[in-house]
């Protein structure tokens, strides 16, 4: 059930809703991890390297392009770690093996990536409420942009902000200032909803525009505490959805519009 946190808030109507991707529309851990796993098999064929020392080449690679970029959404870049990874391993510029062993890692995630129960009826409701709802997410465009075609949400949003068109991951601010631009919305006319899984970008960044948070948890995730303490948090964005229809929106409005394209 929906975990009311902070007291002091009480939800009213939003005036927009904004949504995380990566481990709050769908679980993130079951697929980064078999796809990894196909990247290290396709590697091993490849190069003829075994399982150990893929796994300390790649987490190195990656350490060492997390270290360079910092907090920036080329930092979560495989083909850089595989890139890199090669350039460790003495193979330099092995461009096309880089290139495969990236499009062998996102074919395999999104395959493995099915979107949460309860996700698509949560955002039918909006849309037909006419809740203007937006992504605000980590990592590069192409790869984001490719998740939610993938997903059959390419035109379910009002709104897409990555981190790399801001130039910094969340919490930053810019970019939820640069979401509520694209939608031309003011915080301050009312409620602003931000739903994420992480307390420290989700949550955190979320009250830097003074919206109300709400932390989707699943599996080992702990609610954030302190200064990263959600207002509300939630494990089903069925019980989500349940309870804004019955407490927040009336789902009397007729539809105004089709979304043809939501996930089905």
């Amino acid at each position: 059930m929906l975990k009311h946190i902070n007291s002091e808030v009480l939800l009213t109507r939003p005036i927009t809703v904004l949504f995380d991707t990566d481990n709050t529309l769908y679980d993130y851990g079951p697929a980064n991890h078999i796809a990894n796993q196909a990247a290290e098999r396709k590697a091993g064929n490849l190069l003829g390297i075994s399982s150990d020392i893929y796994k300390a080449a790649f987490k190195q690679a990656r350490q060492d392009v997390k270290v360079r970029l910092g907090h920036t959404a080329s930092s979560h870049n495989r083909l850089l770690y595989f890139q890199r990874m090669l350039e460790i391993l003495g193979f330099k510029a092995q461009l096309l093996i880089a290139l495969d062993l990236e499009q062998t890692f996102w074919r395999t995630f999104l395959v493995n990536a099915p979107l949460f129960p309860g996700v698509v009826e949560f955002l039918q409701l909006l849309r037909r409420q006419s809740v203007p709802i937006a992504i605000v997410t980590d990592l590069t465009a192409h790869v984001q942009l490719r998740k939610l075609t993938h997903f059959r949400l390419e035109e379910t949003f009002d709104a897409v902000v990555t981190s790399e068109e801001v130039g910094a991951d969340k919490p930053d601010k810019r970019n939820f200032e640069l979401v509520l631009d694209k939608l031309k919305v003011n915080a301050n006319d009312g409620q602003v909803w931000m739903i994420g899984d992480s307390p420290s970008a989700d949550i955190r960044g979320g009250k830097t525009i003074g919206a109300v948070t709400f932390q989707k948890v699943h599996g080992d995730l702990k609610i954030g505490s302190g200064k990263d303490a959600p207002d509300y948090a939630f494990s089903s964005f069925l019980e989500l959805h349940e309870y804004t229809l019955q407490k927040i929106l009336s789902d009397q409005t007729p539809e105004l519009t089709t979304v043809k394209n939501i996930a089905k």
